[in-house]
């Protein structure tokens, strides 16, 4: 089985290194800087045991390693590049390919499944960092983090279950589930605080997120979609910990890493503007979410620094829009 793994940042670039340590054929899809320095010295994995240069195939587009009966691929690019990902996918790989969309967000899986006829959710809770090019960061081992795979929109399969131990194999704590879209949203729940992290010091972060989350729970009643139980995700969570890994402190999410590296735009618009859509199908009133899509990408374009915003700026201008 060869891992095509689209998108090689934070965690699409751990993911690929883990499985290239395991013996497991690897080719990585990167762009820009990073690509240059994977294809010039390999990419360097730093983890809490040790760093390691791996020496991994890298090109910049699908159509350069056409897929080939028996792979998979990995989409691992942020969700607002997807659409395009798809596209370029969908000139070099027969629509019966394999993707898993090993991404934050629930749309991701949506829209794989307008071009491919096998499309599998990733429920992907690892802390890993992408900060400069040729290098990723894993702060977890020896176990990497839980990555959890299963049909979308339902179901679980052979594939499921040989990915889940090919996974389970390269140092993740991974299961083949039934319902994963289930848990996506509960991760869903969670990442709307990731734009939250990159405007405001940490003092106003929690009740914002509570007035975020509270309309997102909102919504997700009125569209009948369920998510996994802040319980349930607390304790899939907790087993990670359970077999003893050990975690050193990443820097920030995978939003603040985008601000941190001036990429000029952020997946908020498929975290926070997912509440808000669903809002806006529902009859649900979702401003603060609204107001931190909006603040979010302001921020992300004008390429301006994270925590640009004080805490009494933040609470102003979700008060104004509540």
């Amino acid at each position: 089985m060869r891992f095509i793994v689209y998108g090689a940042g934070a965690i699409g670039g751990v993911l690929g290194a883990r499985l290239a340590q395991h013996g497991h054929e690897v080719v990585l899809i990167a762009r820009g800087p990073h690509l240059e320095a994977i294809q010039r010295q390999g990419l360097r994995l730093e983890s809490p045991d040790g760093e390691e240069t791996l020496q991994i195939p890298a090109v910049d587009d699908p159509t350069a390693i056409p897929p080939e009966p028996g792979d998979v691929v990995v989409l691992a690019v942020k969700s607002q590049d997807t659409a395009g990902a798809l596209d370029r996918l969908a000139v070099a790989a027969p629509p019966d390919t394999p993707v898993v969309c090993a991404q934050n967000g629930v749309d991701n899986e949506r829209q794989a499944l307008r071009r491919f006829a096998n499309v599998y959710g990733a429920y992907e809770i690892f802390p890993a960092s992408h900060l400069e090019p040729g290098v990723v960061r894993a702060d977890s081992a020896p176990v990497t983090g839980i990555m959890d795979i299963g049909r979308y929109p339902h179901g679980v399969d052979d594939l499921a279950r040989e990915l889940a131990a090919v996974l389970s194999e390269a140092s993740f704590d991974a299961t083949a589930v039934p319902d994963v879209m289930r848990w996506k949203y509960a991760k869903l729940l969670t990442n709307l605080n990731n734009v939250i992290e990159v405007l405001c010091e940490p003092a106003a972060r929690k009740p914002v997120h509570v007035r975020a989350k509270a309309e997102a729970v909102a919504c997700l009643a009125a569209a009948g979609i369920e998510a996994a139980t802040a319980e349930e995700d607390a304790k899939r969570r907790g087993e990670l910990f359970a077999r003893g890994a050990s975690m050193q402190m990443r820097d920030g999410g995978s939003t603040w890493q985008s601000v941190s590296r001036a990429t000029g735009s952020i997946e908020t618009d498929y975290l926070n503007g997912e509440i808000v859509l669903l809002g806006r199908l529902h009859g649900v009133p979702t401003p603060v979410n609204a107001t931190l899509q909006r603040l979010g990408n302001a921020l992300a374009r004008d390429r301006r620094p994270a925590l640009a915003l004080s805490e009494e700026e933040l609470m102003r201008k979700v008060e104004a829009a509540v």
